[in-house]
């Protein structure tokens, strides 16, 4: 557990976490098996500040666009132009601050369910 990913292994972290906003049952020990390997504190900090601000919105609305998988590529694109976009504007990191700490609440039993999957070592 906790070693460093390559830019490949974050676009499959990323897709992984991204299971948690479809709209179908979430198989949460999958998710917790495919990052598994990497630091807990940084998989929930990837969960919340990188995946969820892009994701979100698709569990939010009445009727969900993506219901079974996210597109890759898409997804991290998403997450890259987000993180360009906070990492150039102070009003956007402030935005992004108070957004992270709503998704960090409403959304905090996702979390919960992927670590409850981790293996214990």
């Amino acid at each position: 557990m906790g070693r460093s990913m390559t830019d490949e292994e974050l676009a499959y972290v990323y897709w992984a976490l991204s299971d948690a906003f479809v709209d179908t049952e979430v198989d949460y020990e999958a998710i917790a098996r495919q990052t598994e390997d990497y630091d807990p504190s940084e998989i929930k900090r990837i969960l919340y500040h990188e995946v969820a601000p892009v994701c979100h919105t698709n569990l939010e609305t009445i009727i969900p666009i993506i219901w079974s998988a996210f597109n890759l590529e898409s997804l991290k694109n998403d997450i890259k132009e987000t993180l360009k976009a906070r990492e150039a504007s102070a009003l956007r990191r402030i935005k992004d601050k108070l957004l992270i700490r709503w998704l960090e609440f409403r959304y905090r039993y996702i979390w919960t369910e992927i670590s409850k999957n981790y293996k214990k070592t």
